[in-house]
């Protein structure tokens, strides 16, 4: 078993000896946020493991500031919003090392009356596409690359500064540079050790190409656990800020002119013991399997009306930038950053790492559509294009990521294979969900505004 995960009878010896009082029973919502309950230990060793517990299903239908959203057929005040029941599942069950005496498990949420799984929930969108993998014979392995910005103001007085005037934790393009890393070693020293004592393995950490930002990178695993893994790791980076009296962010463009955070995902279909990737056959530079040629050429194809679950926000599509290190057109090449899609490794090791999704992105939502599309990719032999080979930015010709998230949402919505692999009532609840998102950015009045406008117009 990883270090830091428990099982039942460790949680209830670590219970009965007091170093354990608290249970954090926890679910992500659209934005990937972790929502739940604390629960005593023993309460929930006794109680709760068995029968679980139970959430308004209000949080699958709120904004970003936890207000009830009209127009969804999931939930209303018309229908009384009543609950859900969260399920704990076990195997998430783990040490939460960064805070004192407490144990943390993820849950599956299912209708409180025929407890058939939540279909909007985004844990369960991933877990249906996992299962369509394995009636195919795959299972799926992945890792999140996760980039994010430092910063010496503690979240209240960032807040109370409407998020202007922040003081990075670096002051010049720190990336790969071990000395600034080392100044940042306050924060990102706890928050690997932490991560490491709460079951989440971790490879490494280092400098970015923006101010104050930095990547931290935890071992790939089965999709689930991985998906699982990075809900926990944006919680837990943003929790161990908190505590320091320091703050960081995972918005994909936090700040004109400096560079994007992105989510690299990397992703491969096994078969047992075997990746499913590796063959014989030439596909450029790259020695693969149908598999991989088939589940690549799925993968780019879709990703137009997949997009908004990669970017999911307003400020995703202002990461887009040529010459910006975040990918603006739809080619693959191997080992080159240009490209949306970069395969690396050989052999056991050969993948695929897509550049496209921001750090912002829900990773169930995200992995979701890699697996939707990359079967159908494999069901209909979707060819890759040609490998691309120099710089992508400089590519008019090759497609382009949509521009907005409006663009996004249209092909979405509009897309018959989205309501194909996900079903109407999904397509139809996020396509609310990120319209009032847009709405909301609609009809904001913003700085950009009045300093153009204010007295020059």
């Amino acid at each position: 078993m990883t270090p830091g995960l428990l099982t039942l009878d460790q949680l209830k010896q670590l219970a009965e000896t007091e170093e354990i009082e608290t249970v954090i029973v926890g679910f992500t919502d659209h934005y990937g946020r972790l929502m739940g309950k604390r629960f005593d230990a023993d309460f929930f060793v006794n109680t709760a493991v068995a029968h679980g517990t139970h959430s308004c299903n209000y949080l699958l239908t709120v904004d970003m500031e936890m207000n009830p959203v009209p127009g969804y057929d999931f939930a209303s005040w018309e229908l009384g919003y009543g609950d859900f029941h969260l399920v704990p599942d076990m195997a998430t069950l783990r040490r939460a090392s960064w805070l004192d005496k407490t144990a943390l498990v993820l849950c599956d949420l299912e209708d409180e009356k025929s407890h058939q799984p939540i279909s909007v929930g985004p844990r369960s969108i991933l877990q249906r596409q996992l299962a369509a993998a394995k009636e195919t014979g795959f299972t799926a392995k992945a890792a999140s690359e996760l980039e994010y910005y430092i910063f010496e103001d503690s979240y209240r007085s960032a807040s109370a500064k409407k998020y202007d005037d922040l003081q990075p934790a670096g002051w010049y393009i720190e990336d790969y540079h071990i000395l600034q890393g080392s100044r940042e070693e306050k924060f990102t020293a706890v928050a690997r050790r932490h991560l490491k004592k709460s079951g989440i393995p971790v490879e490494n950490s280092k400098g970015e190409w923006g101010l104050g930002q930095h990547e931290l990178n935890i071992g790939y695993t089965e999709a689930l656990a991985m998906a699982d893994r990075h809900a926990i790791f944006k919680h837990l980076c943003k929790d161990i800020a908190d505590q320091l009296g320091m703050s960081l962010t995972f918005m994909a463009k936090p700040f004109t002119g400096q560079a994007g955070s992105s989510c690299h995902i990397h992703f491969s279909l096994w078969q047992g013991e075997d990746n499913a990737f590796v063959g014989s056959e030439p596909l450029g530079p790259v020695q693969c399997s149908d598999t991989f040629r088939y589940f690549l050429g799925g993968w780019m194809a879709h990703v137009p009306e997949m997009m908004v679950f990669y970017a999911p926000t307003i400020n995703s599509y202002k990461r887009y930038e040529d010459g910006s290190w975040a990918p603006t057109r739809l080619a693959w090449c191997y080992d080159n950053r240009t490209a949306g899609f970069r395969v690396v490794g050989h052999g056991k090791s050969l993948r695929i790492e897509c550049r496209i999704p921001g750090a912002d992105c829900n990773p169930y939502l995200a992995y979701a559509a890699v697996l939707a599309s990359g079967l159908d990719g494999i069901a209909n032999k979707i060819e890759p294009p040609p490998i691309f080979e120099g710089d992508v930015y400089a590519a008019q010709h090759v497609p382009r990521v949509p521009y907005t998230l409006k663009e996004a949402i249209d092909l979405f919505s509009q897309s018959d294979f989205t309501k194909q692999v996900f079903g109407e009532e999904v397509v139809n609840h996020y396509t609310h969900f990120f319209q009032v998102e847009q709405r909301a950015f609609d009809t904001a009045v913003t700085d950009w505004e009045r300093q153009r406008y204010f007295e020059r117009i």
